[in-house]
């Protein structure tokens, strides 16, 4: 059996294990040992890809550990599986957040053992998405990290969380609806040969009309999970509604299958139409960013806050894409693995707020330094991230994005770079407004008087609450401090799907 199918049968066992367990102690137990394990076998992946990426004989098609079963052969769909350095940090970011939202779930009731039961089923599918070379195959894991939010919201969830759990449904099923559109589609005229990602882009037989056709169907099927300006709605509700450990897994993985999905399909086997198209797309990107940005300022529930936020962010992720160089590219990637640490760590201390002060409303929250200084100090040096202080992840991301972005086009000698430019630039205001938003809540919560006395008989962190906290705190200064470890990991699968492009 290929190694990387581990990533899934985990996640299978997990769920037998979840279905035997008859008390809270065996469930806790099956979700611990599930989350370990999968969070070691990404750790060793990791491994294996920097001691053999030299090594000629550990690639095919531009891919390590490759696999491929047949599924069903009269439209030649198969079980193909195969990791990048793209799609490496991206199951060991899932796994981190998977292990860190076992941790933050630790207390949750009731139903604590369906709870987890979805909650696994939705990792399944993000892990299936990532190491999934087949289009067919990775919908199909696209939709099974889909489905269990609507039961994760609208049972576990809390404020309007059936209208938030059903908003979020029927905009990704449309999303959905696109996306198998392009599927079929790129199939259909690329030959009726094969669904394998990588064969399809070596091909590159399918005409520039037909390319301009399907792309939107792709890019905007997986833009709304990405937060795509304007179909980015159900994402704040979605967010705010969600028990802890679904946002956490939400912002900090599920959106991330919106870029990586862009950059992998739509853009990698539609490349002539990427070229064409990608101005239409570029517009709605910056409105994302500063669009994001300017929300969260406005918003007094920590949860929203955090949610347009993430539009904004995820906003970056889509720009630098479009952007079709080398440097923004891999500003990318690391940009959404650095949201899915900061942005899961701002959700788990916001649940851990909620949890004891009964309200997210920060007109109503003042003093917690005093209170809670663990989880005090955690939301500090998440809020610093976030804004970009350099030593933590956000500031390598977002300078690899905007230093790339702005040369793009004098590298590329394109006839619009005066249009770039300004877009890269109004993307940069998204900085100075991040402060604002970010300082604003650090100052208003964590800092001044007391003015609910009823908050000084609250505890700070359990023990539980405080290995999510510390394990992502590690992982954002880490990624911070010792960036090129993964941005060499990434930059050379960057350079493959640009090289095929055509933009290097």
């Amino acid at each position: 059996m290929n190694i990387l199918s581990l990533f899934v049968l985990i996640p299978a066992l997990m769920l037998l294990g979840l279905w035997i367990a008859r008390n809270l102690n065996q469930v806790r137990g099956v979700m611990v040992t599930g989350a370990s394990c999968l969070l070691v076998l990404s750790i060793w992946l990791c491994y294996y890809y920097v001691t053999n990426h030299d090594n000629p004989e550990a690639w095919e098609n531009g891919m390590m550990l490759t696999a491929s079963m047949p599924w069903f052969k009269p439209l030649n769909i198969a079980y193909s599986v195969g990791v990048d350095g793209i799609s490496v940090v991206m199951l060991l970011l899932s796994s981190i957040i998977v292990f860190t939202g076992t941790f933050a779930s630790w207390q949750l009731k009731p139903l604590t053992k369906e709870y987890f039961l979805w909650f696994t089923l939705l990792s399944t599918g993000v892990f299936g998405f990532f190491i999934c070379t087949d289009m067919f195959t990775m919908f199909m894991f696209y939709e099974v990290a889909l489905i269990p939010m609507y039961l994760l919201i609208g049972v576990w969830g809390s404020g309007h969380k059936e209208y938030s759990a059903m908003k979020l449904t029927l905009m990704l099923m449309g999303g959905s609806a696109l996306l198998i559109l392009g599927v079929l589609g790129i199939y259909y005229y690329s030959g009726h040969t094969t669904m394998n990602v990588n064969e399809i882009a070596a091909m590159h037989n399918i005409p520039e009309e037909i390319q301009n056709a399907f792309f939107p169907f792709i890019f905007i099927g997986f833009g709304v999970l990405g937060a795509l300006f304007p179909f980015h709605t159900w994402s704040p509700d979605g967010h705010a509604s969600a028990p802890t450990a679904v946002s956490m897994l939400h912002a900090g993985v599920l959106m991330k299958l919106g870029g990586y999905g862009c950059f992998r399909l739509a853009m990698y086997l539609l490349p002539d139409a990427a070229q064409n198209l990608a101005w239409i797309f570029i517009i709605l990107t910056t409105i994302s960013v500063v669009y994001g940005a300017l929300s969260a300022c406005v918003q007094t529930d920590l949860k929203y806050i955090n949610a347009y936020s993430s539009v904004s962010h995820c906003g970056l992720v889509l720009f630098a894409l479009l952007m079709m160089q080398q440097t923004a590219c891999t500003g990318a990637i690391l940009q959404m693995l650095s949201h899915g640490l900061m942005t899961a760590l701002f959700f788990a201390l916001i649940g851990m707020i909620y949890g004891r002060t009964h309200t997210r409303d920060i007109r109503e929250l003042a003093g917690l330094m005093k209170i809670m200084p663990f989880l005090a100090v955690g939301y500090v040096i998440a809020g610093l991230a976030n804004l970009g202080l350099p030593g933590f992840s956000g500031f390598i991301a977002e300078m690899t994005i905007f230093v790339g972005s702005f040369s793009a086009p004098q590298l590329a000698g394109d006839p619009s770079a005066s249009f770039r430019m300004v877009a890269t630039i109004i993307a940069c205001m998204s900085i100075v407004v991040t402060a604002v938003y970010i300082l604003r809540v650090v100052g208003k919560i964590l800092y001044g008087e007391v003015e609910n006395k009823h908050y000084l008989e609250l505890t700070d962190a359990t023990w539980d609450e405080r290995v999510a906290v510390i394990c992502l705190i590690f992982c954002v200064a880490g990624l911070g401090c010792a960036p090129f470890f993964f941005s060499d990991m990434i930059s050379p699968s960057v350079g493959n799907i640009l090289s095929s492009i055509g933009v290097m």
